[in-house]
């Protein structure tokens, strides 16, 4: 067997969107799994609507998922000439021909069909005139389709497939300004690139069949198909930007781990018994078209949340610190918060605070958003700005009890034990309940009224700055 090759086209029409990084996923996991290589090729033969931004983030958000791919991205524009080349071949065999047909003609044929009830087909009237170049009308070239039997797509997913050659159309393959269409385009980079196998979306398959009959006339073995089910909303509706439909960078923006996406969206479509959790190397080891169904998979932020905090516990903590800073520049809802987080990480002291904090924040964290909110107290810098929920606390009582309980913590070991038994005391002492010292001690030293335990935020700050803080409260009162 030779040596499996996929591949993933995307049109840099716009960013990577959820729906395409899952077949990205797929395609690199099922060339991984049968050690092959994915190719990267940009469609970007669309010169007016492809823009460098979606070409770049084409590329950052495949990087950020974690997918590689061989060589450098393809260009399909690029390989213009060799386009032209095969459809003047076409045309050279009888295969395909020249249409003069205005944009007018072809309106009324739209009408018509759209009158008779029937779908638009273009009624092949150029079909045997002979008309080649020059020409007093712009002309196109279209592909001469069988006019019986059917095309047969023997697909890995959707099993077989039949079309009926009298109800596909002579589709164009080159424009009147000689650029290469999509599907002429495709068939020819594929082959050319020695793509084995396809693996994409089912509103693919109309062209599945329009590209085989190219193949067949250019007597090409097209490569092995698998077209799978689109990504649906929890609700069953087309998948929306309500349900998920966005771009991957605004996932990373969101806090997701890209090992939770990519764990995410292959069962999204992909199982392996009744396993949620997978590691890349599972997933490459498991993966399958075989396991692919043919119903359209539900997007599911609450599972996708799920996940997610599964990854957000169980990475090392050192792991998950990198994609914590990697996180902090797209932070876009919380961009203050970040800018200081980044600022206080670049210093041995903050990162080390922080890193000593991770293992309790994790726990109660389920993106990477959510542990920056959990963990700005940390980057915060004096005078700290305080919630009004803690500053009623505060202001009730609290920073009076802060007078009191503050010389006892200047002389306290800081350690979690230690500082742990002398609040209780002190709590006992003055006949408070704990929460009355708790309280008002969790909004001097995070200018909020949650936060993790409060014996772990003191030793997180440290003696220095835990003291400082609430002596900025003391002094307030």
């Amino acid at each position: 067997m030779s040596k499996i090759i996929t591949r993933f086209a995307p049109s840099p029409t716009g960013f990577l969107h959820i729906g395409g990084a899952r077949t990205a996923l797929f395609n690199w996991l099922f060339a991984k799994h049968h050690g092959g290589e994915m190719l990267l090729r940009i469609e970007d033969t669309d010169r007016e609507r492809s823009t460098k931004e979606a070409h770049e983030a084409i590329i950052e958000g495949l990087k950020w998922l974690g997918l590689d791919w061989r060589g450098e991205p393809v260009s399909q524009f690029s390989r213009v000439e060799r386009h032209k080349e095969i459809v003047q071949r076409l045309v050279d065999e009888g295969k395909a021909y020249y249409c003069q047909c205005s944009p007018e003609e072809l309106a009324a044929m739209r009408e018509q069909a759209r009158a008779e009830g029937r779908p638009m087909t273009y009624d092949r009237r150029c079909r045997d005139l002979g008309l080649c170049p020059p020409h007093e009308k712009p002309l196109v070239v279209r592909f001469k389709a069988p006019r019986e039997g059917e095309i047969v797509i023997d697909d890995a997913v959707q099993g077989r497939v039949e079309f009926k050659a009298q109800a596909m159309d002579d589709l164009v393959i080159a424009r009147a300004d000689g650029t290469p269409t999509y599907n002429l385009a495709v068939v020819v980079d594929d082959h050319d690139m020695g793509v084995t196998h396809i693996i994409r979306g089912a509103d693919h398959l109309t062209n599945a069949a329009r590209q085989t009959m190219i193949y067949e006339a250019l007597g090409w073995t097209p490569p092995r198909m698998a077209h799978i089910p689109l990504i649906h909303g929890p609700d069953g509706a087309k998948l929306s930007k309500r349900h998920g439909a966005l771009g991957v960078e605004a996932y990373r923006a969101m806090g997701y781990l890209p090992e939770a996406l990519r764990n995410y969206l292959a069962r999204l479509g992909w199982s392996h018994g009744d396993e949620e959790i997978f590691t890349t190397e599972q997933l490459i080891e498991w993966f399958g078209v075989e396991a692919i169904g043919k119903s359209a998979a539900r997007f599911d932020f609450a599972k996708l949340e799920s996940v997610n905090g599964w990854w957000m516990r169980n990475l090392d903590d050192e792991t998950l610190l990198r994609r914590f800073i990697e996180f902090l520049p797209h932070a876009e809802d919380d961009a203050e918060l970040a800018k200081a987080a980044l600022k206080v990480l670049e210093t041995d002291e903050g990162r080390a605070r922080f890193a000593a904090s991770l293992p309790g924040l994790k726990e109660r964290a389920k993106t990477l958003k959510e542990l920056l909110s959990l963990a700005g107290y940390l980057f915060a810098a004096r005078p700290l700005t305080v919630i009004p929920k803690a500053e009623k606390i505060l202001r009730n009582g609290g920073r009076e009890v802060l007078a009191r309980l503050l010389p006892v913590l200047e002389r306290t070991d800081w350690r979690e034990e230690a500082l742990e038994e002398a609040v209780k005391a002190f709590a006992e002492s003055n006949e408070l309940k704990l929460g009355k010292v708790a309280q008002p001690l969790r909004a001097a030293l995070t200018g909020s009224n949650v936060s993790p335990g409060i014996f772990e935020v003191l030793v997180a700050l440290g003696r220095e700055e835990s003291l400082a803080r609430i002596a900025d409260q003391v002094r307030d009162a």
